[in-house]
């Protein structure tokens, strides 16, 4: 229970805990709402374009269909995203589609939670509800009987800086917007350099307020006995020096670091809509029909149905507006 509770962490600063196996360039990096949680590695599989395509949490009952219901739930996806009803999804279309999914995960997220917090339902949740609801008994403890209470009491630390960041007003109580700058806060400006501090803080081993290559290599990877260095890791030994180190001193400081993980000018959606074009539209006429979509969602099914799967078309998703 404290671990999930203790998720708004979890969720962001320890992003590069995930598996190891992952190209380093795509854990660090914070998409904005992330599209998925897997690498986006179409040589191992299209686990990132279906679950930028699907939702990540509309993902997660999709091995519980069969064929014909997934060709059935995938006709009312295509049927949304279609907007102007010519029968064809173009680039805007599915970039529309995928950054309101982005969108809606961000709102079903924060709306998960904010019942946890919200303990006297006045539609606010203060720093004290937070504390509270997440460390309460290890605060009335002082710790004591915590086997790691150092780590915990710089989470918490860590969490009331975080929450006093988004807190705008400065009145210790985060309205639902700012509540979800404290859940999301890659998704706002003024949120940015918490950002960049939690994660100085994780990989700046030696607290010396920047990141040599040793640092930036072992937040990613970390070798086994005997193990051969995969390629991927050599491969971001290079973009260190040669991109990520800007002006060549061999470290990283906290605005280099702020271009490697928060890269603004970037427009993810749009990135995946144009790649999900050029992977699926067989004709190559710049937009999909329901024909390919279906055609390469077989392709995609066949590796992701297990481990991720999923749509999820209710009443209440139905009548969302894109």
């Amino acid at each position: 229970m404290m671990r999930m509770m203790l998720r708004s962490l979890a969720s962001l600063c320890f992003l590069a805990a995930a598996a190891l196996a992952v190209p380093a360039q795509e854990k660090r990096i914070l998409h904005q709402a992330d599209l998925s949680g897997r690498a986006h590695d179409d040589a191992h599989g299209f686990q990132y374009d279906h679950d930028a395509f699907l939702g990540k949490e509309e993902a997660k009952t999709f091995d519980q269909l069969t064929p014909e219901e997934s060709k059935d739930k995938l006709a009312k996806i295509v049927e949304r995203i279609d907007t102007d009803k010519d029968g064809y999804i173009s680039h805007a279309e599915l970039h529309n589609w995928i950054k309101h999914r982005q969108r809606r995960y961000i709102a079903e997220n924060v709306n998960k939670h904010w019942k946890d917090y919200d303990k006297n339902q006045d539609g606010k949740i203060s720093w004290e509800e937070y504390k509270n609801t997440t460390y309460g008994y290890y605060l009335d403890e002082e710790f004591d009987d915590v086997e790691d209470k150092a780590t915990y009491k710089a989470m918490l630390t860590r969490d009331e800086r975080r929450f006093k960041t988004a807190d705008r007003d400065g009145d210790g109580i985060a309205t639902r917007e700012e509540f979800t700058a404290f859940l999301h806060p890659e998704e706002y400006d003024y949120m940015r350099d918490v950002v960049v501090q939690e994660t100085m803080e994780d990989i700046d081993k030696n607290g010396d307020g920047k990141v040599d290559i040793a640092e930036y290599i072992g937040d990613m990877y970390t070798s086994e006995d005997g193990d051969g260095e995969p390629d991927w890791v050599q491969t971001e030994k290079k973009h260190f020096s040669e991109f990520r180190d800007a002006n060549k001193d061999g470290y990283l400081d906290a605005g280099e670091v702020a271009h490697w993980v928060l890269p603004g000018d970037v427009d993810h959606a749009d990135n995946e809509a144009k790649h999900l074009i050029h992977e699926t539209d067989t004709d190559k006429d710049g937009r999909l029909t329901f024909s390919e979509l279906l055609n390469k969602m077989a392709d995609i099914m066949t590796s992701t149905i297990t481990d991720y799967g999923g749509m999820r078309v209710d009443e209440h998703d139905e009548h969302d507006e894109l």
